[in-house]
């Protein structure tokens, strides 16, 4: 699950970072509902910077080692296109032992010069068995958008230079593409197709 971007546990006003904890707490309940395992995951990211990002990752640690058993056994942090970049993640998962998702295309806008490969391997390497199967998201820029803007439709060709670049590797893949099925479809028909299903 990936709540809203709103939702933010490292935020400076109180009300906001409540109101976060108890959007997270519900998604946890969900999932516990529906009698999943700690393989099941919530995704977030780490938040702002608020013109410090140390204080702000400290500011995250700090509440995240207060949040409930349930919800850091599914809580995950992904790198973003701005802010933190997949070391920044890292340097949190450091202190605390959150997994890591790779955001692919995050890490096209914002790395420290880490291949895409590398930054997979890295990420990859912050789950532990009770996690699950790592998570990828992937997207690509659309045309004509500012930089970070989710693509409409799924490009075939970088899609297929992903897979080969990543060949080898164990994940599970989320497409962030806004024709979300129609998409779907096409990665399916890749994947067959280049024998990677």
């Amino acid at each position: 699950m990936h709540p809203d971007q709103f939702v933010i546990i490292n935020g400076l006003k109180d009300d906001v970072v409540e109101r976060s904890v108890k959007e997270l707490e519900y998604h946890c309940a969900v999932l516990d509902k529906m009698a999943l395992d700690s393989t099941a995951k919530i995704q977030i990211h780490l938040g702002g910077v608020y013109g410090d990002k140390g204080s702000a990752m400290n500011r995250f640690i700090e509440r995240y080692s207060a949040l409930s058993r349930s919800l850091k056994s599914r809580l995950v942090i992904e790198n973003d296109d701005r802010s933190y970049s997949l070391q920044d993640c890292l340097s949190v998962h450091q202190k605390i032992g959150i997994p890591v998702i790779f955001d692919a295309f995050h890490h096209q806008c914002l790395n420290n010069g880490e291949t895409l490969r590398q930054g997979l391997e890295l990420s990859a390497r912050t789950w532990k068995e009770s996690d699950g199967i790592p998570m990828v998201d992937y997207s690509s820029q659309q045309r004509g958008q500012r930089s970070g803007s989710h693509a409409k439709t799924l490009n075939t060709a970088m899609f297929k230079k992903f897979l080969l670049e990543t060949r080898g590797l164990d994940f599970d893949l989320m497409l962030e593409i806004k024709d979300k099925e129609t998409s779907a479809l096409k990665a399916l028909k890749i994947l067959k197709a280049t024998g990677n299903l």
